[in-house]
């Protein structure tokens, strides 16, 4: 068995996200589905609930008044919006281990996505561009695949980062090279596996590579952007340290000037210390 097919056959060990998530997304997805109903599968679950308002209610996602409730937050929100905080609820707990291999101390890695996930959308506003509504889920879920990949980073460790020295590759090229697959197409694979959306998959695997993907996806280049912006802003360095390469050709395809880049930075801590409270309590901290 290759290294890549010892790989791929563990990640059905890893923990899935609740069966409650994908029914309130199967539900979102239906034209036909009521508020009424939506709130009542929410609230089946006091502990979904309590997160949902708790993040509605956070500095970053608040509005001018309090949303008491689901229903309220349905129609302020909208149900889109809503199903972001339902998976964020959902994936929090197994993000929130720590990355053996990335020397990720537990919540390293969530706080990463959550600040890709705040830059994706801080980009996309700075940028002033229409995007789809799950640019912020796509941003949290882009980097799962370190979650399956880090024992076996762990095992190269010196191999792989004397291969980035050597032949001044990225992390990402170097692990592709030792362990015949990288974390971004581990992630999709992953993303795959729990049934989400064709598109979060496609980010996953893509989101350091976007100028090899088939066709020009915004949502794409602009999570591939607020991943190095969020580690330029130190949110995620563990042993790949921001040994990744920025695109060119996205760089040029979005027009980024290096004072929107730092403005960017400067957004980003701000929107994760105003989710850091929120998230902390989702984790169980």
């Amino acid at each position: 068995m290759s290294r890549r097919q010892e790989i791929l056959a563990t990640l059905h060990t890893l923990p899935n996200i609740p069966p409650l998530v994908l029914e309130i997304r199967k539900m979102i997805n239906d034209p036909d589905v009521s508020f009424r109903a939506l709130a009542e599968k929410i609230k089946y679950d006091p502990g979904l609930t309590a997160n949902i308002l708790s993040m509605a209610n956070s500095a970053y996602f608040g509005f001018s008044r309090g949303i008491n409730s689901i229903n309220q937050a349905l129609v302020l929100m909208g149900t889109k919006r809503v199903f972001e905080l339902v998976l964020a609820s959902g994936v929090a707990p197994v993000i929130n281990r720590p990355i053996r291999g990335y020397d990720l101390p537990s919540g390293v890695l969530w706080e990463h996505s959550v600040a890709v996930a705040v830059g994706t959308e801080e980009l996309a506003k700075e940028l002033r561009l229409n995007v789809p509504d799950y640019s912020f889920t796509a941003g949290l879920l882009h980097n799962i695949g370190k979650l399956a990949l880090g024992t076996f980073v762990e095992n190269e460790i010196e191999l792989i980062h004397n291969m980035c020295r050597e032949k001044k590759i990225t992390f990402d090229a170097a692990e592709r090279q030792v362990l015949g697959i990288d974390h971004a197409e581990v992630g999709g694979i992953l993303l795959q596996n729990w049934n989400l959306p064709r598109h979060f998959v496609e980010i996953a695997t893509y989101h350091h590579r976007p100028e090899d993907f088939r066709e020009i996806n915004l949502v794409l280049d602009l999570v591939h952007v607020a991943d190095i912006l969020s580690m330029m802003a130190g949110f995620g360095l563990g042993s790949d340290e921001l040994n990744y390469r920025l695109s060119d050709v996205v760089t040029a395809r979005l027009n980024i000037r290096g004072n929107q880049a730092e403005k960017i930075v400067a957004n980003i801590t701000i929107g994760v210390n105003n989710l850091k409270e929120t998230f902390s309590s989702m984790k169980g901290e």
